[in-house]
């Protein structure tokens, strides 16, 4: 009998990848519409729900309690388990690497905390839950992340914009990887305890060796820049996402990768996509291969996934 997988945020770079990955994996996929459809009812019949709806970061308070509460109530009535993309934040400026399952959350920052509470929620609520842990992400297209907001768009010339210390480590997760990791876990639902922490290895990479890597897939010298955090700072009273993005600037100067102990029982077989290759589709909108300068190599979306 085919599965099927409730999307909420399926526009979203996470829910887009993660449609496409399911799909991929012989999946029925179904998209939540906030504007008419009913989420309990959305929810009936359905294996598995991908909780990937993501407020805005000042909006994080006020949303993302209620979000999840009405996620679980849709869980209890349909017994789907929830599948939610999980990040760094619960971990800490002072936490030392590596992070992995068992690693404290010890953060005090308010998002840091938010996230902490939310995911206690689940813990709490009797749902069967997974949480799918990564560093920060790396799209097959421009989708408002940290590579296409601030870091990428300086290629045209020649420069990679960094914004923390660049000799130090940084997790980092290509989605589409993440993803098909996303369908291959969620097929072993029946097989899975009430709660399950997972980190997602992804790329452990600095800004020098990204820099390496576009110089490599791009034939251009690309030099690393320094990103000016002076700007958020002078915006940040009155500009909320300024303040935000200020108060988990610690991630780019805290050294920390993702360990994979967990992650490889679920997926032995699991091959992840060359990280070279995942920023050379990360850095297409920014380059113009027609002078024949860029070596990006084109890619199709495969209809068949093999993990």
């Amino acid at each position: 009998m085919q599965k099927s997988v409730l999307i909420l945020g399926a526009s979203g770079r996470f829910g887009r990848n993660a449609a496409d990955a399911f799909w991929n994996a012989g999946w029925s996929i179904r998209s939540f519409d906030r504007r008419r459809d009913d989420l309990n009812e959305a929810a009936r019949g359905a294996d598995v729900i991908v909780a990937a709806w993501n407020p805005a970061y000042p909006d994080w308070a006020a949303e993302i309690p209620a979000l999840h509460a009405r996620i679980q109530d849709a869980a209890r009535l349909s017994g789907a388990m929830v599948l939610i993309p999980g990040n760094v934040y619960v971990y800490g400026a002072q936490t030392p690497a590596p992070w992995r399952e068992d690693t404290p959350h010890n953060a005090t920052n308010p998002l840091g905390e938010l996230r902490i509470g939310m995911e206690q929620s689940y813990r709490d609520s009797g749902v069967q839950t997974v949480i799918l842990r990564a560093g920060d992400f790396i799209d097959t297209e421009a989708s408002g992340n940290w590579l296409d907001r601030m870091m990428l768009p300086s290629l045209p010339k020649d420069k990679f914009t960094y914004p923390g210390q660049p000799d130090i480590p940084h997790a980092w997760a290509y989605l589409p990887d993440l993803t098909r990791a996303a369908a291959e876990i969620a097929g072993q639902k029946e097989s899975l305890p009430g709660f399950t922490d997972v980190t997602f290895p992804g790329y452990t990479l600095t800004g020098l060796e990204m820099t390496d890597m576009l110089t490599a897939v791009t034939g251009r010298s690309i030099a690393l820049r320094r990103m000016s955090w002076l700007p958020l700072h002078l915006a940040s009273p009155v500009w909320p996402l300024g303040r935000s993005l200020l108060e988990m600037r610690y991630l780019w100067d805290t050294p920390h990768w993702l360990e994979s102990d967990r992650f490889d029982e679920l997926c032995p077989r699991f091959a992840a996509t060359p990280p070279q290759e995942a920023l050379a589709m990360a850095a297409g909108p920014w380059l113009k291969p027609a002078r024949g300068r860029c070596r990006i190599h084109s890619m199709r979306r495969s209809t068949q996934t093999t993990l």
